[in-house]
């Protein structure tokens, strides 16, 4: 075998790994999302924000089992995941939903494990937050708000966090009619304790990343980035403080949802590229319009 068939040999055990660790990882997410809404919060009446909310009041309605109603209603967002983020992402997710809403369906007969619904309440949100964050992190997502709330940003100078507490004030002024306003109250702390583990696993939900990239291939990645991402790129012209040689550096913007995407392009162009990303306070002006990811 030659050499080159050797790395490609590599290349395809080592894709075949993290591909296999990205399951196993948003199993564990929706199998601790599963727990946090059967066991804590939803035999407890409290429910947490966005589709996961709707479902929990429509399966208390209703009568279905909660499991059904999260797939249903999240099932359109899929669609939309995959104009927005691309194709991993948009399988990443219908995987986490399906395997969230079975694993939901499993663990309804089981008792709640407290009748405290401050208990519950904080047991329940904080796992919720470290499942979605955990998925979130692996390049999927469990509830379809984020994604609305993502393409709703593309056309209104509102940020993402804003557009999901707004819809989160409504859902949760819902469910105050649906359980009752004392548990309404509960909601909105699972809520906050939710949106607080998520933010410690995924270190915020909006955040956006500068990216700079170093690679003899820094038109190909570009182009990419501009293609595939939908983002702007600036061009910087270095010099190597050690070799002397020109260095053409890219500069960028993103969010933490695209950061998994752009890693794979890069790493796709020149796994020896040299890439920096860090967390941004703020971002305003720009003049560039996001295409949808493909």
């Amino acid at each position: 075998m030659s050499k080159s068939e050797e790395q490609q040999v590599y290349q395809q055990k080592w894709n075949a790994l993290k591909v296999a660790g990205r399951i196993v990882l948003i199993t564990f997410g929706a199998v601790l999302m599963a727990v946090g809404l059967e066991i804590f919060l939803v035999k407890n009446k409290v429910v947490d924000g966005g589709i996961t909310a709707i479902s929990i009041m429509l399966s208390h309605i209703v009568g279905w089992k909660l499991g059904i109603f999260l797939f249903l209603l999240n099932l359109p967002f899929v669609y939309l995941g995959y104009k927005q983020i691309g194709k991993t992402f948009a399988l990443s997710t219908i995987y986490g939903i399906s395997a969230l809403s079975l694993f939901a369906i499993m663990l309804h007969p089981v008792p709640a494990f407290t009748d405290d619904v401050l208990l519950a309440t904080v047991f329940g949100g904080m796992l919720i937050g470290l499942g979605v964050g955990t998925v979130i992190r692996s390049g999927g997502a469990l509830d379809g708000t984020e994604i609305l709330a993502i393409l709703i940003n593309k056309k209104l100078p509102v940020s993402v966090g804003n557009i999901i507490m707004f819809f989160n004030l409504f859902i949760l002024t819902a469910s105050g009619f649906v359980f009752g306003w004392e548990r309404a109250m509960y909601s909105l702390l699972a809520y906050y304790i939710a949106s607080k583990a998520i933010d410690a696993v995924v270190e915020g939900f909006e955040q956006s990343k500068s990216v700079w990239i170093i690679s003899e291939f820094s038109q190909e990645i570009a182009d990419s980035i501009n293609a595939r991402l939908g983002r702007g790129v600036t061009f910087f012209h270095g010099e190597g403080a050690y070799s002397g040689a020109d260095k053409r550096v890219i500069f960028c913007v993103i969010n933490r949802i695209e950061e998994s995407k752009l890693k794979r392009i890069v790493q796709y162009w020149d796994p020896n590229a040299f890439l920096a990303i860090a967390d941004i306070a703020e971002v305003r002006g720009g003049k560039f319009k996001k295409k949808d990811i493909h």
